[in-house]
């Protein structure tokens, strides 16, 4: 049976939007990263919502990279400085979920 008819969608976000701000942390948490061990292997994921950042995933590095500060300096130069925005870099909350990640693909 030939589908001829069909519907496309996309999205498309703009910035300050909490995808582009999860997108930069996770972002800047591997830069961190591999700053200093290029060797690092780093399966990171960002949720933001109002007042929340939260980072999960696997990662296997012989570094330390304090996430918290990292997700905080991030916020802090995308520009949210202020509570009453429902969000800003003194005062969100930062929860981190990370496990080493299995033998079988580290």
């Amino acid at each position: 049976m030939a589908m001829t008819d069909f519907l496309f969608t996309s999205e498309s976000v703009t910035e300050g939007h909490p995808d582009k701000v999860a997108d930069q942390i996770s972002d800047g948490i591997l830069d961190a990263i591999i700053a200093q061990d290029p060797k690092a292997r780093v399966a990171c994921e960002t949720l933001v919502t109002t007042g929340l950042a939260m980072i999960a995933g696997e990662i296997t590095t012989s570094c330390y990279v304090h996430m918290p500060d990292v997700v905080r300096e991030t916020i802090k130069e995308i520009g949210y400085h202020d509570s009453s925005m429902g969000f800003d870099w003194e005062t969100c909350a930062v929860l981190t979920s990370i496990d080493r990640q299995s033998p079988d693909i580290a």
